[in-house]
């Protein structure tokens, strides 16, 4: 995605190549997690396993985040040539990203909350049946995580040595989700065997805890990653450092500032300024600029000097 070289005039299109196909797995997923949630939550209320009635809720939510996940990718692309979105519609997975990692931390709190409440109040569980639709539940989970997976995309810079893997993050959220619900289904049968086995019912509700202790680590994981795309971090080092090997190797240039931050999946924006002599070849810089792998949108700001830049002089240089 985003491979081919920088053209100019270009449209502000840094969807994935991947898009459509993103947007398929998931909703082959949400079918999946809304049939099997339906199940969950039943069967838990009614054999009374906080374990097997937490995944099940767990799915609920997760259910509503994988619709978040389809509804940016819609967004997404019914507004991709949309001139308003100044850099396009790449980052709206970002955002979607973004809301469904802080749909994980409240539904990690709900499960301690509701764990805590059933540690002081237990209930009589009906181990064999919880068991079996947990079981279920996890099939369900690991087919949905199968889906889900990620290909990976790798980046390489002009020299072929460094790698890079470019995230959908929209995607990833729902894969995340699915995990988690992998997890809790993991949790409660391990519970629900102990407590069945060797009458150890208070193990029920502890692992909702810590299922809900990892679940908050994903979170956590998940808001940084997609909080510093969706306020315009610093884009990747190899990128940076490709811009400042061909400004360094252009005879009569210098660079002064630079700025680069990600538009979308494996996309990034550049604004370059350069402090120019002996008639720097602007076009010549921009074709070789826009050679740079994953560079998908670039600005040049050139300063006419009659002398080579003083670099000591200025603060902002590289």
């Amino acid at each position: 995605m985003h491979n081919e070289p920088l053209n100019y005039p270009h449209d502000h299109n840094f969807l994935s190549s991947h898009q459509h196909r993103n947007e398929r797995r998931t909703w082959i997923v949400i079918v999946l997690t809304l049939a099997t949630m339906t199940v969950e939550i039943a069967s838990g209320m009614i054999f009374g396993s906080m374990a097997l009635l937490a995944d099940g809720w767990h799915m609920a939510s997760h259910a509503s985040a994988l619709g978040i996940t389809a509804l940016a990718y819609y967004l997404a692309r019914k507004h991709r040539r949309n001139a308003n979105f100044s850099f396009g519609t790449g980052k709206i997975g970002e955002l979607a990203g973004f809301s469904s990692a802080l749909l994980l931390a409240v539904v990690a709190l709900s499960m301690i909350y509701a764990s805590i409440r059933r540690l002081l109040a237990p209930v009589a569980i009906h181990f064999d049946e919880a068991i079996l639709v947990a079981v279920v539940g996890l099939v369900v989970n690991v087919a949905s995580a199968l889906v889900l997976k990620e290909d990976h995309g790798h980046g390489h810079t002009s020299e072929g040595h460094e790698h890079h893997h470019h995230h959908d993050h929209n995607l990833r959220a729902a894969y995340i989700h699915v995990l988690a619900d992998a997890l809790t289904s993991i949790l409660a049968i391990a519970a629900l065997l102990f407590g069945k086995l060797w009458g150890w019912s208070f193990l029920d509700p502890l692992m909702g805890i810590v299922g809900a202790a990892v679940i908050s680590r994903w979170s956590y994981g998940l808001i940084r990653e997609t909080g510093k795309i969706l306020l315009d971090y610093s884009g990747p080092s190899n990128v940076e450092k490709e811009i400042r090997r061909v400004v360094t190797t252009m005879e009569g240039a210098a660079l002064l500032d630079l700025h680069v931050w990600q538009v979308g999946p494996g996309a990034y924006s550049a604004i370059v300024a350069l402090s120019a002599w002996n008639g720097t070849n602007p076009v010549q810089l921009r074709q070789r600029l826009g050679k740079i792998h994953h560079l998908s949108h670039l600005t040049i700001e050139i300063n006419p000097e009659d002398e080579p830049f003083d670099r000591t002089s200025s603060s902002d240089g590289p």
